[in-house]
């Protein structure tokens, strides 16, 4: 009942999922970083405090850390249920936790697509996907911290790009075909 919808349940009857991730958990170390941060300075600021009738400064600087391991639980948790789904059809982006977000972008209307790795993308395995559609920024115009981004936009340059070039020559072989039919039945009228 509380739980997240499954991404799966979004999708069509005809469509068929070819990639399904979550963002890369290098999304989190700058919340990591924060967190810790923070509780280091609340646990030195509470040290430093002199040991007679200083409780109530205690009790806040506890429950301030308490405030913010809950919020980086919340990060962590949030970053869990967010999912990346790349279909045939579309591309899908579900996330929240308490209410659910989906964007979703038709694999029809991407016109170009940029791959980007940084330093730090190369060393922990991660990437951008900047998708752009026909003259307007769609909800997911760039998707950061894509896990094996290779092989994730390998999987979706032969969605967007290779398909067409498929259903193209396949058109073009039927017309072909349908001539060379044409062909034999006015030959054989003669």
């Amino acid at each position: 009942m509380f739980a997240p919808r499954d991404p799966d349940e979004y999708l069509l009857d005809t469509e068929r999922r070819v990639i399904r991730v979550r963002r890369h958990w290098a999304c989190l170390l700058w919340d990591l970083f924060e967190a810790v941060g923070l509780l280091v300075g609340l646990v030195m600021v509470s040290y430093l405090l002199p040991a007679g009738n200083a409780w109530l400064f205690q009790n806040i600087l506890w429950y301030a850390g308490l405030i913010v391991l809950v919020r980086f639980t919340y990060q962590v948790l949030d970053w869990y249920v967010e999912r990346i789904v790349v279909t045939d059809k579309r591309f899908l982006l579900t996330s929240g936790i308490f209410t659910t977000n989906v964007a979703m972008m038709p694999i029809t209307k991407v016109t170009d697509l940029t791959f980007a790795r940084t330093l730090m993308g190369r060393i922990f395995g991660y990437g951008t996907l900047v998708v752009e559609s026909a003259g307007q920024i769609q909800a997911l115009n760039r998707i950061e911290y894509v896990p094996n981004p290779t092989e994730v936009e390998d999987a979706i340059s032969g969605l967007v790009f290779g398909d067409k070039k498929g259903q193209q020559q396949d058109r073009f072989s039927m017309l072909k075909a349908r001539r060379a039919a044409v062909g034999k039945r006015k030959a054989a009228k003669l």
